[in-house]
């Protein structure tokens, strides 16, 4: 991490003229840690990701499971709401796409919109369309290394921007929930904890949907 504050406003200057710092948004080498709640405790024998709604069977995945299944690695620059930025982060964990391509999760032809649902009954929304893109991650690392507690431990939704992928719809941060527990697939969007006080319903990054 590079501490000088002339070299990071140099960094900041350059991705602004390269297109990839968002409109009202600075950046940080920090990884700062923002979440509603405390830090929940993790039991990997009591632990499950729940998946309900509009599929044809709900399904309920161990831990020891969802390790096991096909794993991604990838780079995003993630955006949070209280406008910091940081870039080229790089994740491992499970696309949502893989949960239907090994049979674990079929859709149904009303299935629009999905809802995370977190510890601390944090909630928040997607459209399946962004939960279905190259942006979202449901990760279990960070840099390498197991998320830490602070960061969603052991399991977070993770949605960030791809540089140059312009078909991409970019959401901020928030729009990921950590201490991930369920899925819910729904019909019809519902907003999220978030969403309910008064933050937008979409997030777009590049709009500075900020609040409603």
């Amino acid at each position: 991490m590079n501490n000088n504050p002339q070299e990071r406003k140099k960094r900041e200057i350059a991705m602004r003229k390269a297109g990839r710092l968002p409109p009202g948004q600075v950046l940080t080498d920090k990884f700062p840690v923002l979440h509603y709640g405390s830090i929940p405790a993790f039991d990997t024998s009591t632990w499950s990701l729940r998946i309900w709604g509009e599929v044809e069977d709900p399904v309920e995945i161990s831990w020891q499971n969802f390790m096991e299944l096909p794993r991604t690695k990838a780079s995003f620059d993630i955006h949070c709401v209280t406008r910091w930025s940081k870039f080229d982060t790089n994740w491992e964990g499970v696309r949502f796409n893989t949960l239907i391509d090994t049979g674990l999760v079929k859709l149904k032809s009303s299935a629009k919109y999905l809802l995370q649902h977190a510890e601390n009954e944090y909630t928040t929304n997607l459209p399946l369309d962004i939960m279905r893109a190259d942006t979202f991650l449901l990760a279990t690392h960070f840099e390498g290394e197991p998320l830490t507690p602070e960061h969603g431990y052991p399991l977070r939704g993770l949605v960030g921007a791809i540089p140059g992928r312009k078909d991409l719809k970019d959401v901020y941060l928030w729009k990921g929930a950590k201490w991930l527990r369920g899925l819910e697939i729904l019909p019809e969007d519902k907003k999220g904890f978030w969403e309910l006080a008064g933050y937008h319903n979409e997030g777009d990054i590049w709009k500075e949907e900020r609040t409603a």
